[in-house]
């Protein structure tokens, strides 16, 4: 078959068109963005066509899939509908895949990448699965029975999957664009979870997670001693974090992985209980995480000089909160810098009190001006990143062509955090830290 996927430099736009390859379709794709994004490796390593015009040819054998940051009234997807090609919503053709394995989907308002990626890491290296995680990530066999994937609850998306077992890790507010509220999500996820045919891991300390009725089993993890599975005695060291995992307390072992942060720690107890369940030995399961290497941009680490750079796709609060935290544990004394890249501007009015609370973790704190492709600035007016930076101190707003405010900060952990590109503020800072 022969795919066209408008926007194929989204993260999962481009996932999707990683895997519709793999399983042996003809596949190119149009972006609006001309410059490089990490998204883009996988889709150049297959040799998949970006268009940046209006010259691909549509026929009554394309199937066009498009992605919601496009806008109906794009001119590419509006000259798709115009043509013979058949059009089709991005999780329609998603659940259309996945419907041919047994699918492990991973969903929750945090750690969906993390713990997507720590699954396919076991069972990649175990018994074989194809994988579909939301970093640019993916990658499909016919012959595999396994798929992995990462479940976006935006717009309300994952209701089309159908998976073998679910992991929920965790239900905040958020995307409050598409939901009207906290129990709209929580019912939202109810029915993703009353969808999942076998069983379903929970994040069992959530109070809006054990609202929910399940009517598919659920096992339940987590700190608190009413799960059915509990993470005790965490540890922080050189190679990461160590805990012992309890099982209707009986000692299941102490794993050590290299992530930092509670929140990592929770990811990996989601992902053991998971591959456990399908067979795959504890003691495969502790050898397989130690050498686990974490999705593109989650609390991705480089050097220039003494400068150490952390590269993070956190766009709410809570995850730079977390993550933020994590850097202070794992880099202890160090003076902690955070460049956030705000990505909407519903987001960035909605939780202008968190994201005030979250980023007062650094000791210096910068914000880009918003970066949004699926809202207008009209629409939002006075919604601007200033009105982040004027309620904490010494803030201050940054770009590119600024980026020598960050001289002084050669001995300094600099965080680039949001899910819009940032190469290019971190490209800078490594010019600036080299002069």
């Amino acid at each position: 078959m022969k795919y066209y996927c408008l926007g194929i430099k989204g993260t999962g736009m481009s996932t999707l068109a990683q895997i519709l390859f793999d399983l042996g379709n003809e596949v190119s794709g149009y972006d609006d963005a001309k410059a490089h994004k990490f998204t883009q490796d996988g889709l150049e390593k297959r040799g998949i066509k970006i268009y940046y015009d209006d010259s691909f040819s549509f026929d009554e054998d394309t199937i066009v899939t498009y992605s919601v940051a496009m806008g109906e009234d794009h001119p590419e997807l509006l000259r798709a509908r115009q043509s013979q090609a058949l059009v089709k919503a991005y999780n329609e053709v998603v659940a259309e895949v996945i419907d041919m394995f047994n699918t492990i989907s991973v969903a929750g308002t945090h750690g969906k990448t993390t713990t997507s990626s720590l699954v396919k890491h076991i069972l990649e290296n175990t018994v074989g699965c194809n994988y579909f995680i939301g970093a640019g990530d993916g990658y499909a066999r016919k012959d595999n029975y396994y798929f992995v994937i990462e479940s976006d609850e935006f717009n309300r998306h994952f209701l089309t999957y159908k998976p073998e077992y679910a992991i929920i890790t965790n239900i905040e507010a958020e995307h409050l664009d598409c939901y009207k509220d906290i129990d709209d999500i929580r019912e939202t996820f109810a029915k993703f979870a009353h969808n999942t045919k076998n069983k379903i891991i929970a994040w069992g300390d959530s109070s809006e997670i054990r609202k929910i009725n399940f009517t598919t089993p659920v096992i339940y993890y987590g700190f608190n001693e009413d799960n059915d599975v509990v993470v005790k005695n965490v540890e922080t060291t050189s190679e990461g974090s160590s805990f012992d995992l309890y099982k209707n307390k009986e000692l299941l072992g102490n794993f050590t992985v290299p992530l930092y942060g509670n929140h990592m720690v929770l990811n990996t107890a989601a992902a053991i209980v998971v591959t456990h369940l399908q067979g795959i030995s504890i003691d495969k399961i502790k050898q397989l995480l130690k050498t686990f290497k974490n999705a593109k941009r989650r609390f991705a680490e480089s050097y220039v000089g003494n400068a150490v750079i952390i590269d993070d796709y956190a766009h709410h609060p809570t995850e730079i909160k977390v993550t933020l935290e994590a850097v202070r544990k794992k880099y202890h004394g160090r003076r902690i810098v955070v460049v956030f890249k705000p990505n909407t501007y519903s987001r960035t009015r909605d939780f202008l009190r968190e994201f005030v609370d979250s980023l007062k973790v650094a000791d210096q704190v910068y914000l880009t001006e918003i970066d949004c492709n699926r809202e207008k600035a009209s629409d939002y007016p006075g919604v601007s990143s200033s009105m982040i930076t004027d309620q904490i101190p010494n803030a201050e707003i940054i770009s590119v062509d600024t980026i020598d405010k960050l001289e002084n900060e050669k001995d300094s952990v600099v965080c680039f955090m949001g899910c819009a590109y940032v190469d290019d503020l971190i490209a800078a800072f490594k010019d600036l830290m080299k002069k």
